[in-house]
């Protein structure tokens, strides 16, 4: 059984769904296919299509070419209780990328910006970018970290309710980056994650080194911190949310593993995206009612 549902915008809704069910049959997946719809609080249309027989990569394909969705979930699965959710920091539950902004700071943003967009699409090797980005902080006085988290990071529109919605449901929560401790600590805190693994800058004398403490938290660690935590489970599904090339392990192994306003390779990799919306609508796909969100 295919399970997708989708958050879309009603303009020409109705014609878009003719194609899409003329796809169906064309694909020989019509056979007891049944879409139904509902109004969001904000007009937007949420549709649900599920296909008792068929390939999911056919379905998603349908989707993508005829109903412009703003975010969508594709599953075999039951909608069973998230027991775990392991996240992504930068650009996924913060608005920036933490290394990005601190650059600027020793006026370096053009430089190791290119350096990120590269590894980020998976273009270069993470480990050999994060030496190479951070290797050219060396000399920055530590205390730019803390006027850098201040002035220049922000949460992720809805991640906070997303990561406190989640725990009141008893689902244990997980942030890893490839980004700093120095950032993911107090982001952990603010938005209330159980556990935190990410790398560690190398500090001397007040300032940055340029080197790393530790061993490298990348796509790997990423990976082995969600079967950790998962082992730990006696039953429940797994969520995890990311944006790119180093999430992808983790977005796979995980059962709902949503890209967020992602690179092109994570996206595709993953079972669900978010494309228009805030974080908040993993809640609305997951058919999480607004009354049981925790917004304060």
């Amino acid at each position: 059984m295919l399970i997708a549902r989708l958050i879309a915008d009603p303009d020409g809704l109705e014609t878009r769904l003719e194609k899409v069910a003329a796809a169906l049959a064309a694909a020989g997946m019509h056979k007891g296919c049944e879409i139904g719809s509902r109004a969001l609080d904000d007009g937007k249309i949420i549709l649900q299509i599920t296909a008792p027989d068929g390939d999911q990569t056919m379905l998603r394909t349908i989707i993508e070419q005829n109903l412009a969705s703003l975010a969508a979930l594709i599953t075999e699965r039951n909608y069973a209780p998230l027991r775990l959710f392991v996240s992504d920091m930068d650009s996924t539950m913060i608005e920036q990328e933490c290394i990005d902004e601190l650059a600027d700071f020793a006026g370096l943003k053009d430089q190791v910006s290119a350096i990120t967009e590269r590894a980020m699409r998976g273009e270069i090797d993470f480990e050999e970018a994060l030496h190479e980005r951070v290797g050219l902080l060396a000399g920055l006085p530590e205390s730019a970290i803390a006027q850098c988290l201040e002035q220049r990071i922000t949460l992720m529109p809805g991640a906070k309710t997303l990561v406190q919605t989640l725990k009141s449901k008893n689902c244990q929560t997980a942030l890893v980056t490839g980004g700093f401790h120095h950032f993911a600590d107090a982001i952990a805190q603010q938005l209330g994650f159980d556990r935190v693994v990410g790398n560690r800058l190398e500090v001397d004398g007040g300032k940055l080194t340029g080197g790393l403490e530790g061993p490298i938290a990348d796509s790997a660690t990423k990976l082995s911190v969600l079967r950790e935590e998962q082992s730990k489970l006696v039953t429940g599904t797994v969520l995890a949310t990311g944006d790119g090339a180093n999430d992808i392990p983790m977005l796979k192994a995980a059962d709902f593993g949503f890209a967020y306003k992602a690179k092109p390779k994570a996206r595709e990799a993953a079972s669900g995206w978010i494309d228009g919306r805030d974080l908040t609508a993993i809640l609305e796909l997951l058919d999480i009612p607004k009354n049981e969100w925790v917004t304060d």
